[in-house]
């Protein structure tokens, strides 16, 4: 049944003399024609929605490029839920998708957009105006997250808002061409009248989703920040350290890959490096425009510039690197050489005040690091203000132009990427960004050992099979690793060279085996005779612990 509004009595079948004008009456657009042609209607109320939606926040996008990077609204939710997540789910993510995690949560956020926007598109038709109630509620949810991230001004708001603006007059505008052509059955002109307005709402559908193309694609252009800063690194050349890294040892990597394939070498190359942060977008940063502030509890705060940087004496170390994160037997790890200047000089130049216990260091794009005042100050541990990483700039996603690495600490309390500060402070006044999180304070390497080769799984002939992996006790140092199959005893396996306790090393043992289903496993003994504890424990809140034992078969 065609619905009509009340008194229309043409909708009834009353003739033109009858209505009493000896014509039809107006056309009303509101109607949506009958039930079984309203059926289909949503679908396309709903194409609206996704379209009016992705142009609006193309035009956020666009708007965001001149007022700042993270005040989209997309890196803005996005960082807002990766600032909220509790440290269990954090470490939940990064275990199942590794350092694919943002991708996923970026993806996560486009699959939630993409079906917000088509009911709200689908509530529009239904019950207007509710459809771009539901937008502009979004819109000034975003706006509002944006206006409080780190860093931000009230001046943040604007692209959000802008674009729900944009995104809610669209919405009703390709909304009315979706009427018109859905109420055909109200006015004259029959099939031929649908096939004009059909194809009318198509066109103004494709013109708004090129626009946001469009506009996406002037965002990136306008957004030039990446090209200069990759530009700015390309022409940096680091000076040569006063102190140079020691030499790499004979048989440091046990000849791999060509005697033992698979197994990781010793210096993990630049683009393997894993990267774990909490930026969505990765910060670009002007060496030119970069300083850091050594501040807090100082008797002589300075601030340093890029330039000054480079002109003090250098120093050049091989330190590796863990994330908290990683689980057992896990890849989030790394070994590098790293050129920088030692924090304990910038310390000693502040001069910190009796009482301090902590140094709060900064990034660019908020985060915080909370490490220990004393571990920083140790003239035997190598903490850097690194500029360097395997003999060339730093990339980008590792912390360009200057970072933080600390032997011997997680990253979660160490390892500042992008770092602009350096707070002398105490624990008890500060935390770092994970601590409140749920996450310890002080975060020390825990003695741990992985094994490479073979595969979890892997089938394998009978005879000489290579065991081989790594093994780490950051600033203590490894002093002996050990390899088991199924329930016989403990063999000692043989040890790669290494420039010092601040590295992992190899491992490997050449097995007899057997034919048959079998599990291997390794633990891992440090230089003060501590043993790698063998309860297995998650990540959160300081690190994982349990030997590693994987099933391979011999046939």
């Amino acid at each position: 049944m065609t619905s009509t509004p009340a008194g229309d009595s043409a909708s009834q079948g009353a003739g033109p003399g009858e209505a009493g004008r000896g014509e039809a009456p107006p056309w009303d657009p509101a109607s949506a024609g009958p039930p079984e042609k309203r059926r289909h209607d949503g679908w396309w109320a709903a194409l609206a929605g996704v379209v009016a939606t992705g142009a609006g926040l193309a035009l956020a996008e666009l708007l965001a490029a001149f007022v700042g990077p993270g005040s989209g609204p997309v890196v803005a939710v996005g960082g807002a839920v990766v600032d909220g997540v509790p440290g269990w789910l954090k470490d939940l993510a990064v275990s199942w998708f590794g350092t694919a995690d943002k991708a996923v949560l970026l993806a996560t956020m486009g699959v939630v957009s993409l079906a917000g926007a088509a009911f709200a598109g689908f509530l529009e038709r239904r019950r207007p105006p509710w459809g771009a109630v539901l937008l502009g509620a979004v819109g000034v949810v975003a706006a509002i997250i944006a206006a409080r991230r780190p860093g931000a001004t009230v001046v943040w708001a604007l692209p959000s808002l802008v674009g729900v603006v944009a995104a809610v007059v669209l919405l009703g505008a390709l909304l009315r061409r979706v009427e018109v052509w859905f109420a055909e059955d109200e006015r004259p002109g029959g099939d031929w009248r649908e096939a004009v307005d059909r194809r009318r709402f198509l066109q103004w559908t494709g013109v708004t989703a090129a626009g946001a193309v469009l506009a996406l694609g002037a965002s990136r252009v306008v957004s030039a920040g990446g090209r200069v800063v990759a530009a700015a690194r390309d022409a940096i050349r680091l000076p040569r350290p006063a102190t140079a890294a020691a030499p790499l040892p004979t048989g440091v990597d046990f000849g791999a890959p060509a005697t033992v394939p698979g197994l990781t070498p010793y210096v993990t190359p630049n683009p393997d490096f894993y990267r774990i942060d909490t930026a969505l977008l990765l910060p670009q940063v002007d060496p030119g425009d970069w300083s850091l502030s050594v501040t807090g509890l100082v008797d002589q705060p300075f601030t340093l510039t890029w330039d000054e940087l480079l002109a003090l004496p250098l120093e050049e170390h091989y330190v590796t690197l863990t994330c908290v994160s990683n689980e057992v037997g896990g890849n989030l790890v790394g070994n590098a050489r790293w050129l920088g200047y030692p924090v304990r000089e910038l310390l000693a130049r502040a001069g910190p005040q009796a009482g301090a216990d902590m140094v709060l260091s900064r990034s660019t794009d908020g985060f915080t690091a909370g490490t220990p005042l004393e571990v920083l100050q140790d003239p035997g541990r190598a903490s850097l203000l690194a500029v360097g990483m395997n003999g060339e700039p730093l990339p980008v996603e590792h912390g360009f132009p200057a970072r933080l690495v600390v032997p011997g600490l997680y990253g979660y309390v160490s390892a500042t990427k992008w770092v602009t500060e350096l707070t002398v402070t105490t624990f008890a006044a500060d935390q770092g960004y994970w601590t409140p999180r749920g996450w310890s304070a002080r975060g020390p390497i825990k003695l741990s050992s992985r094994i490479d080769v073979p595969r979890p799984g892997a089938d394998l002939p009978a005879g000489t099979v290579t065991l081989a992996g790594v093994a780490w006790a950051q600033h203590t140092g490894i002093s002996r690793v050990q390899v088991r199959v199924d329930d016989g005893a403990w063999v000692e396996a043989q040890l790669a060279g290494t420039v010092g306790p601040d590295t992992w090393l190899q491992w490997r043992h050449d097995w007899d085996a057997t034919p048959g289903d079998h599990t291997v496993a390794v633990r891992a003994t440090d230089a003060d005779g501590n043993v790698q504890v063998q309860a297995e424990a998650p990540p959160a809140p300081d690190g994982a612990t349990g030997w590693q034992t994987i099933p391979v078969t011999i046939t």
